[in-house]
């Protein structure tokens, strides 16, 4: 007589299968997304040697993440062109997971960028710009360019973070963060320089409140990374010493994180 499996025995091993799959199946996503996490991380750290290595070619002045006194057709107008003749490679501005992005080589393209530059290393000698030193918003750039010896604390300093990215005509502008409009959106009064925050968010703060703010008013940052949509996610930080970590969404929200966003 053949033998053969029983119904009931198909079906048990089906469950076990589904059964072991629904285990498994969220193990392997969690690990996708660490491993995300760990190359955005190793990506940006490039960034922040870069950086260090422009400084020391330029008698210790940053790159400005937006030099507002040049022109919008000249590529130098954004950090980014400057930061590719050290790094060599259009991937290190695009932050993994980040299927939409795609490296900012000028002033049109600059939102689809998906891995932003503190804006308070701007430039802005019109009588627009800022003062270092100033408690005020409004300003996208400053008077001067900085310098290393400006940050008292480089350790501290965050210079790059992950961004939404999107059309520049959608209010994108991925290639740069804000260091402050966290604190003028959240209603918080600016008396130290050290208690300015970004907004910051696992959710995409432009396609949400892009219909009530402008572009110079956003600049958030993106928690792209173990996103929940309730601000549970966290994103890489290269800080001015060049080392890297991740911080959670909330830790930046609440000033938490001692971490110093504007540091002039």
């Amino acid at each position: 007589m053949k033998r053969a499996f029983t119904l009931i025995e198909l079906l048990v091993v089906i469950a076990i299968i589904a059964i072991l799959a629904a285990i498994l199946f969220p193990v392997f996503a969690q690990a996708k997304e660490a491993a995300k996490k760990a190359a955005g991380l190793t990506q940006m750290r490039q960034l922040g040697l870069a950086v260090q290595m422009y400084a020391a070619d330029y008698d210790d002045t940053f790159v400005p993440s937006t030099n507002y006194d040049a022109d919008t057709a000249d590529p130098a107008r954004i950090w980014t062109t400057s930061m590719y003749s050290y790094v060599k490679n259009k991937n290190i501005f695009v932050a993994p997971g980040s299927n939409t992005s795609q490296y900012a080589d000028g002033w049109g393209n600059r939102g689809l960028q998906s891995v932003g530059y503190n804006g308070a290393t701007a430039i802005d000698t019109s009588v627009d710009g800022c003062a270092s030193g100033a408690l005020q918003f409004g300003c996208e750039g400053f008077t001067s360019a900085v310098t290393l010896s400006a940050m008292d604390a480089p350790a501290d300093v965050a210079l790059f973070a992950n961004t939404p990215d999107g059309p520049t005509a959608n209010k994108y502008r991925g290639y740069v963060f804000s260091p402050d409009n966290g604190t003028r959106y959240q209603g918080l009064t600016l008396t130290d320089l050290k208690d300015a925050r970004p907004l910051a968010s696992d959710r995409d703060l432009v396609a949400e409140l892009g219909g009530t703010l402008s572009p110079a008013q956003m600049k958030p940052i993106y928690a792209r990374y173990s996103k929940t949509g309730h601000d549970d996610g966290s994103t890489p930080i290269i800080f001015g010493d060049s080392h890297a970590k991740s911080t959670n969404v909330k830790a930046i929200q609440a000033a938490k994180s001692n971490i110093i966003w504007r540091f002039r």
